[in-house]
């Protein structure tokens, strides 16, 4: 993932420390300032990072888990259909809550075109154990999943207060990209969903987070996208 980058391999190092270590990240405009590089290189260079911090999908979650969707974006009137046209992105979020410690364990996300069973298992079957305890709001889509995970549960959701460690998670990381990126491509929003629980997942090993993604950028081929450029995200 570092061949044919357009700077020096030692600032290459020093965007993915700061990326991989820093609480909450660095924007692209960031690092465009603090290096003399221009944003749509730093930007570009940002996303093969954040290729390389997308989960392995080897540690799914176990336990208390709880499932929810949000919306990121504009707000608009009536719901997201799946029709792809709506400008607000549906993300589904799973969190570990840990019963015995009072805290939560790993989470992951991942955009989904509307809020649909087809759409939802394999977020569910990438990242969640099937013998886990998964709690949902009453929504009937979860029903199906029901066959495959025997413990679901479904609960109404009371405004978030039944699901309140989950809803800050959410709050936490949509103040994240609001504040932090204040806009992100609709094409590339699953690589940011991938780089705050790169770090999230891995907060009790801040020690050893640059070294992993080090390994992982050495290792791993880029995927590559469309050929269409946003140049609106940060």
């Amino acid at each position: 993932m570092f061949d044919k980058i357009k700077f020096s391999l030692l600032i290459a190092f020093h965007i993915c420390f700061k990326i991989s270590t820093k609480k909450k990240g660095m924007s692209s405009l960031e690092l465009s300032a603090e290096f003399g590089l221009r944003q749509m290189t730093v930007w570009e260079f940002k996303w093969k990072i954040q290729q390389a911090m997308a989960s392995s999908r080897v540690h799914k979650l176990e336990g208390l888990v709880h499932v929810d969707e949000f919306l990121i974006g504009e707000y608009e009137e009536g719901k997201v259909g799946c029709n792809g046209k709506s400008k607000k992105k549906l993300v589904v979020v799973a969190l570990e809550i840990l019963k015995d410690k009072g805290g939560v364990g790993r989470a992951y996300a991942q955009i989904i075109k509307c809020s649909s069973n087809k759409e939802s298992r394999p977020f569910f079957e990438a990242y969640i154990s099937k013998t886990a305890h998964v709690v949902t709001d009453v929504w009937k889509g979860y029903l199906p999943l029901k066959k495959d995970y025997p413990s679901l549960e479904q609960i109404p959701s009371e405004k978030g207060m039944n699901f309140k460690k989950l809803h800050i998670h959410i709050m936490n990381m949509q103040g994240w990209l609001r504040g932090i990126h204040h806009h992100c491509s609709k094409e590339r929003m699953q690589g940011y969903l991938d780089e705050y629980h790169f770090r999230y997942n891995r907060r009790a090993f801040m020690r050893t987070i640059f070294d992993l993604l080090m390994e992982r950028m050495v290792n791993n081929e880029p995927k590559r996208l469309n050929n269409k450029k946003s140049k609106t995200a940060t």
